[in-house]
């Protein structure tokens, strides 16, 4: 790291989404510039912040899940489905004090004023490699500038860039904001699976298997907040005191937890569908 850096700059590679998850956090904690934040409590000590480039060769490698992540699969799993699925698109009501955005609606339904029809980004992304694998412009935008700027709680993912290698989808996630700690890997399981229905998605079209590949993590800004440096300082331990073995999952090892997951998710979801229609009087 060189000391003439105001904010360092980590460069990770890593084998897996576990591996690498951890390795980052580790840089941020260990490399970290002190610095506050305007999410700081009076008694918060400064967070510790790094500009990150994590590179993982293959984004469905096992162990792809690591088990200091925040919350449980549930929560996961949740994630997963807002980011790939939309299950939460119908929460965007920024008049009535809701969401102003998702991920989803964001790839899928990218409004621009003047336009009639939202654009469906994912549906550019592979008609673009279908036509030119090697193309550079298959990316997806997130920013509003004329809706972002000046809002509580603007995106923090920026944009999403795809192409293909030998077969391979390439995933670059680039991210202007990061909590490493609490939101970071959560962020990493739901782009990839992201990843991973474009791959499939091309597969379809091209008539040959393409398979998610390598998965780059760009932040500008990935920091650990002060006020969980205590919690932080406990997984540091959890390093010492176990394997990596005993500190990640494979898919395999928590698919019962996930299958049940979908199931809730599916019954809340229903539930959620059948109130408004009946407050619609349908």
């Amino acid at each position: 790291m060189s000391e003439k850096l105001s904010l360092p700059v980590v460069k990770i590679e890593a084998d897996n989404l576990a591996e690498g998850w951890e390795k980052a956090v580790v840089a941020c904690w260990e490399q970290g510039v002190r610095i506050a934040t305007q999410y700081d409590k009076e008694d918060d000590p400064q967070s510790r912040d790094v500009s990150l480039f994590l590179a993982v060769s293959d984004a469905f490698a096992e162990p792809r899940i690591h088990r200091a992540m925040p919350g449980g699969i549930y929560d996961l799993e949740v994630y997963r489905q807002e980011v790939v699925d939309g299950i939460h698109d119908h929460w965007i009501d920024p008049a009535a004090g809701k969401w102003q955005y998702t991920y989803h609606e964001r790839m899928r339904s990218y409004g621009v004023p003047g336009l009639d029809e939202p654009i469906d980004q994912i549906e550019y992304v592979v008609r673009a490699l279908a036509e030119a694998p090697h193309t550079r412009r298959a990316q997806v935008s997130i920013w509003k500038a004329w809706e972002d700027a000046g809002i509580d709680d603007p995106a923090c993912l920026q944009r999403l860039w795809f192409r293909i290698f030998d077969d391979r989808l390439i995933l670059a996630a680039h991210i202007r904001s990061n909590d490493a700690f609490k939101a970071a890997f959560m962020n990493m399981y739901a782009f990839t699976d992201l990843q991973r229905v474009v791959a499939e998605e091309l597969s379809e079209r091209l008539g040959r298997t393409i398979t998610p590949g390598q998965y780059n993590h760009i932040v500008d800004s990935f920091h650990i907040y002060g006020s969980y440096f205590e919690d932080f300082e406990g997984f540091l331990k959890s390093l010492e005191a176990r394997t990596f073995e005993q500190r990640v999952y494979t898919t395999e090892m928590i698919q019962p937890l996930i299958d049940e997951a979908r199931e809730k998710i599916a019954a809340l979801l229903a539930r959620d569908e059948a109130i408004e229609a009946e407050s619609r009087g349908d």
